[in-house]
């Protein structure tokens, strides 16, 4: 059986003009691979101006224990 963690990550600046993750998306997959989760997928959905993402989601999983 597996668990799952999804790690929201908001993004700053003007909302669809350059903006940017507010962290550091590899560096959370890098500590999240350390404690044994494993990426599933990065979901930005498109539901702010111009249809861009306002932020992504990181989902992660393991082997439940």
């Amino acid at each position: 059986m597996k668990e799952y963690q999804f790690k929201k990550i908001d993004y700053s600046g003007i909302k669809g003009l350059k903006s940017k993750p507010k962290e550091d998306y590899q560096e959370i997959i890098h500590n999240y691979a350390k404690e044994g989760w494993e990426l599933v997928q990065i979901f930005t959905p498109g539901t702010s101006t111009y249809g861009s993402a306002s932020y992504m989601e990181i989902i992660f999983s393991r082997n439940k224990e």
